[in-house]
């Protein structure tokens, strides 16, 4: 149903994510919701998040905070992220790149846009 209602745009997130962490998470718990949510879902099994007595935590990651020293630890090869770019692209196809990543095509996670 989820799937169904994302393709003719009356839902524009995919709440089987959060379900699926809410049964996955241990009474309790907290779930992370970091990143961008940009739609409504009416699917969230709020039931079984009070009855577990569940925490939510949510919002844009702190770059700041992290980015010299993940810098660092890609400069010293301690860690590679090149495995989440999977397209890359001149910037004047920035726009139609953004289409690919916002519309899930291609198996798009990351694109590194090159001037």
């Amino acid at each position: 149903m989820d799937k169904a209602k994302e393709q003719v745009r009356l839902q524009g997130d995919r709440p089987y994510v959060l379900q699926d962490a809410i049964k996955s998470c241990r009474k309790g718990g907290t779930i992370s919701v970091p990143g961008a949510y940009v739609g409504a879902s009416d699917a969230v099994p709020m039931g079984a998040f009070m009855n577990r007595g569940l925490t939510m935590k949510s919002g844009q990651t702190h770059m700041p905070n992290y980015m010299k020293r993940l810098l660092k630890k890609i400069e010293s090869n301690e860690i590679d992220p090149s495995f989440v770019i999977t397209h890359r692209v001149e910037l004047k196809d920035a726009p139609e790149a953004y289409k690919t990543f916002r519309d899930k095509k291609d198996r798009c996670i990351k694109v590194v846009l090159y001037p």
